[in-house]
C-alpha cells in the first residue's frame, strides 16, 4: 500500500503525538508499505518521502508559539500535498489543523479512503486559555474536531476506549472506531540497573510528561512542602516543554533539585528501572504511554484520580491513586509508599506484565489492518 500521513504539526519526538505518529510512519514502511509524510518541518526537506509545506506564521506571537514547539503546516502549497496523496490507499491525518481540514475535502473530491488519529484532548487546546474547566468551550473543541475532520474520515483511530467515549459523547455519533494503543515497545522491561553516585541513598520517583499546564507538576511541586520525607525524595521529570524556566526557579531551594531534561527511548527503561516510584500527575491523558512503560517493568505507581485522565483504570489499588487537586493527598501517597517498601515491591511486581495488554507490536498490526480494511473499500470501488 502507499500511504501518506498528513501532519499538521510534526516536529521533534519530545511529544506523545509526534512520537505516536513516527511510530506507526516507520512500522509501516517496516511491513513493506511506501510511507509518504506531509509536514511543514523545513529541516526534514530532502529526506525521503517527506513533502515539506510552509509553516503558518503568526506574525508578533511567532515566539510563543515556538516556545511551546509547535510549528503549524499551512494551505499555501497544495501542489505538494496533491503529489502526496496522488496514487495513495490510504491518507491518515494526526492532527487537526487548517491544512488537514482542506485536504480531507481533496480527499473525498478524488475518492481516496481516509483515516485519523485522535490524538488530543479538548483541554489540549482549552487549558492555553484558562477555559479547560469550562464544558461549554471543551464541547465547542470537541465539535470543531469533528466538524472540520473527524466526520469526514472512513475510519477513526482512537488511543484509548476512555477518549472514544468521550470523543461520540461530545458529537453524539457513532464511529467506525479502532481502539488501538499506542503502544509499549518491548525495550521497556524489568532489568538490574546500578544507580550513579548522586542517586544513593535517595528516594527517586519518576514523572514522564511534557512540561505543560495539563500534565499538573504543579501539585508535584506543592506537594513537597506537606511530605515527612521530603529531604529524601529526588524527583525526576524527565520531558520537555514550555515551563522547564519555571519549574527551576520554583525549586531552586529543594535540598534535592529535581532533575530535568528529555532523555532519549533507548534511555528510558534504564531510568524507569532505576526508580523506587512512578508518580503520573495529569490532569489530562488519554492514555499516557509513559505510565504504562514505567508499569511495564513492574514499578509501582502512584497515579492522578482526575475523571479526564485515563491513567485512574490502570490503578490496582486505593494505595495507588491520590487526589490530583490535592498536594497533601498526593504527599501522602508519597509518604505511604516510602514507610512500606515491602509492600511497594509487591505492588511493583503486580504490574509486571500488566502492559502486556498494550503491546507495540501488535499495536502496529491492528493499524495495519485499519489502514487495509480501508483500501478495500477503494478497491471495491474500483471493481
Amino acid at each position: 500500500m502507499i500511504i501518506t500521513f498528513v501532519c499538521d504539526v510534526l516536529g521533534e519526538e519530545n511529544n506523545g503525538t509526534t512520537i505516536a505518529t513516527m511510530n506507526v510512519a516507520r512500522e509501516m514502511a517496516k511491513k513493506g508499505h511506501e510511507v509518504r509524510i506531509v509536514c511543514p518541518d523545513a529541516e526534514r526537506k530532502g529526506q525521503t518521502g517527506f513533502y515539506v509545506v510552509p509553516r503558518i506564521h503568526f506574525g508578533p506571537f511567532d515566539g510563543y508559539v515556538a516556545n511551546n514547539g509547535v510549528v503549524l503546516s499551512s494551505t499555501h502549497d497544495m501542489k505538494t500535498v496533491e503529489d502526496a496523496i496522488k496514487d495513495a490507499d490510504v491518507v491518515h491525518f494526526n492532527f487537526c489543523g487548517a491544512l488537514s481540514s482542506k485536504t480531507i475535502k481533496l480527499c473525498k473530491k478524488l475518492g481516496i479512503p481516509t483515516t485519523a488519529s485522535l490524538h488530543t484532548q479538548a483541554e489540549n487546546f482549552t487549558n492555553q486559555v484558562f477555559l479547560q474547566n469550562a464544558p461549554w468551550a471543551n464541547h465547542a473543541m470537541y465539535h470543531w474536531l469533528y466538524k472540520h475532520l473527524f466526520r469526514y474520515v472512513d475510519a477513526i483511530h482512537y488511543p484509548s476506549a476512555f477518549i472514544k467515549d468521550i470523543f461520540e459523547k461530545e458529537n453524539k455519533f457513532h464511529s467506525n472506531a479502532y481502539v488501538i494503543s499506542n503502544g509499549v515497545k518491548q525495550a521497556f522491561h524489568k532489568v538490574e540497573v546500578t544507580r550513579p553516585e548522586e542517586y544513593k541513598g535517595k528516594f527517586l520517583i519518576l514523572f514522564t510528561a511534557r512540561y505543560s499546564k495539563e500534565k499538573n507538576h504543579k501539585v508535584i511541586l506543592k506537594s513537597m512542602k506537606f511530605s515527612k520525607h521530603a529531604d529524601e525524595i529526588q524527583w525526576i521529570f524527565a520531558g520537555a516543554g514550555p515551563l522547564e524556566k519555571k519549574f527551576r526557579r520554583a525549586t531552586k531551594n529543594w535540598k534535592n533539585k529535581p532533575v530535568l531534561g528529555f532523555h532519549p527511548q533507548e534511555e528510558m527503561n534504564s531510568l524507569v528501572n532505576m526508580v523506587d516510584l512512578y508518580c503520573h500527575a495529569s490532569t489530562i491523558d488519554l492514555e499516557a504511554i509513559s505510565c504504562l512503560e514505567a508499569l511495564s517493568v513492574g514499578i509501582c505507581p502512584l497515579l492522578s484520580d482526575s475523571p479526564r485522565a485515563a491513567v485512574r483504570s490502570y490503578a490496582l489499588s486505593e494505595h495507588n491513586l491520590f487526589n490530583y487537586k490535592s498536594p497533601k493527598s498526593l504527599a501522602a501517597g508519597i509518604d505511604y509508599w516510602i514507610e512500606h517498601p515491602k509492600e511497594r515491591i509487591e505492588m511493583g511486581n503486580k504490574y509486571l506484565g500488566y502492559a502486556n495488554r498494550f503491546n507495540f507490536e501488535s499495536a502496529m498490526d491492528k493499524m495495519e489492518q485499519m489502514f487495509k480494511d480501508v483500501a478495500a473499500k477503494k478497491d471495491k470501488k474500483n471493481q
